[in-house]
């Protein structure tokens, strides 16, 4: 399984994945889901994916040949992250019908976060569904996921807003994570974050191992404060 989160508030973008892609009893593969696309002073472009192995793998090859054939339609010439999610639902698309043509009982299906910023227009992030049609993020949503969602789920509605500072949101972004992996054995490390600060122009990665030490504090400084917060909770009235 996997977890990827992308989040949208005034100050930028974060965007957070992890890398597990099998965790079974003999064997745990990893495999990055971030992929990062920019031209310096004019556009930078994350991708996270989730779904069938094949085809995001295969998406991502195809954004890449394109961009290196200079071809008229890539990531390079698109003229907005709306655009650029049109472009990667249509490869995807046709991806899913290839691979579909040689074996009907596997799912090819596969579902991206792409965010970023292109020249002036403001930052926007995009979830693009195995259809190829996509949504953006609100004022009173504003972030999406795509793979193990629900159990990181409460923390991004009970914090975010569109006025959060950036370090905020990828302190967010990383206790979602910490939630969904402590919940789902699939996920996990290493760990991905990406930061993006509005028109800054530059996209800031960091990759989390298993044995970091940041993490390992993360996961026992939430535990400990989500026990210490319960056990101020006001107690249930009494029974009748």
């Amino acid at each position: 399984m996997t977890y990827c989160v992308a989040i949208k508030v005034d100050a930028g973008l974060i965007f957070c994945s992890d890398s597990r892609t099998n965790a079974g009893v003999d064997q745990v593969s990893t495999y990055s889901k971030m992929y990062q696309f920019g031209i310096e002073g004019d556009r930078q472009i994350v991708i996270n994916s989730a779904g069938n192995l094949a085809t995001t793998q295969s998406v991502i090859a195809k954004i890449r040949k394109d961009i290196k054939d200079g071809a008229d339609v890539s990531l390079a010439t698109v003229e907005s992250i709306h655009d650029a999610a049109d472009y990667v639902g249509e490869i995807s698309i046709a991806i899913q019908e290839k691979h579909a043509q040689h074996n009907n009982n596997v799912s090819f299906e596969a579902s991206f976060l792409l965010g970023g910023q292109i020249g002036l227009e403001s930052p926007a992030v995009m979830l693009i569904y195995p259809q190829g049609n996509h949504i953006t993020t609100s004022d009173q949503t504003p972030y999406l996921q795509i793979g193990e969602s629900k159990y990181g789920k409460p923390i991004l509605d009970r914090v975010l807003k569109p006025e959060t500072g950036l370090d905020t949101a990828a302190l967010c972004a990383l206790v979602s994570m910490d939630s969904t992996m402590k919940s789902n054995l699939t996920v996990g490390p290493p760990i991905e974050l990406m930061s993006y600060a509005t028109n800054s122009g530059f996209m800031q990665h960091t990759v989390f191992a298993a044995d970091n030490q940041y993490l390992h504090e993360l996961t026992k400084s939430w535990d400990q404060l989500i026990v210490a917060a319960f056990l101020q909770l006001p107690p249930p009235p009494p029974q009748v």
